[in-house]
């Protein structure tokens, strides 16, 4: 068995990784398994990559969804005996669990990026008013959804694709909405993101005409790069913001 580790920068993101695939991984073995992690780095199986295909794309649909529906405590709870960082890439993010999904993702995930966004110059102030008018938009939808098991930080490059089938890695594992993976994987370019969903539907029936919903869930994703990679993710932010205010 070959394996792969890492040695994350940030204080204590090694163990946060493994606590999220472990977590992860109680619900789903599409998610790679955690050898050993400590304070420093941590070691996973090693994914032989393979070309995707519609079928594994489909089965990753699938898979996510199975780890969706094994659910989490509440909304913005870490894994189960985590009490340390929760980190989007290195990033740190909270993690306080409430029962209200608006207001966790309002306050917990997309504000705090994008303030300091705007705290940056990569966010206008014309701008920031609009993702707040959309933040509170947000707030006062109805969103009635169970807290779904999420992985997180869903770009295409945490979704791999190995010779036994799809593969999740480097999650932020918390408790969430089920769309925001789905409009993550969307926003980065997933391969095949049609046949992801149609596995994902397969086993999970969304509310109402949820496509339409994408651009909220990608708030928070694009918040995190208007201020990591710069103003041009600000730009997206407020196209996202927009139509966030039209739903």
């Amino acid at each position: 068995m070959e394996t792969f580790t890492k040695t994350p920068r940030e204080p204590r993101s090694a163990l946060a990784e493994a606590a999220g695939l472990t977590w992860l991984r109680q619900a789903s073995t599409a998610v790679v398994e955690v050898l050993s992690a400590d304070e420093r780095q941590i070691t996973t199986v090693r994914v032989e990559e393979v070309p995707p295909t519609p079928a594994a794309a489909r089965e990753a649909g699938r898979q996510l969804a199975i780890i969706h529906s094994a659910g989490a405590d509440s909304f913005g709870s870490p894994p189960p005996g985590w009490t340390g960082p929760n980190y989007i890439g290195t990033r740190q993010q909270e993690c306080t669990p409430t029962d209200n999904w608006a207001r966790f993702y309002v306050d917990q995930r997309v504000l705090p990026f994008a303030f300091a966004a705007y705290r940056r110059h990569h966010l206008s102030t014309p701008g920031l008013h609009t993702v707040q008018a959309a933040c509170e938009h947000v707030l006062n939808m109805a969103v009635d959804v169970e807290p779904a098991r999420l992985h997180g930080d869903l770009w295409a490059g945490n979704l791999l694709f190995g010779t036994e089938g799809p593969v999740l890695i480097d999650p932020a594992a918390h408790g969430g909405h089920p769309e925001t993976d789905l409009a993550m994987l969307a926003l980065f370019g997933a391969p095949f993101i049609e046949e992801i969903r149609r596995g994902y539907l397969g086993v999970v029936k969304l509310e109402g005409d949820w496509l339409r919903r994408t651009p909220m869930h990608q708030l928070h994703p694009l918040a995190v790069h208007a201020l990591t990679h710069g103003p041009g993710y600000g730009v997206q932010l407020v196209r996202a913001a927009e139509a966030t205010l039209r739903l």
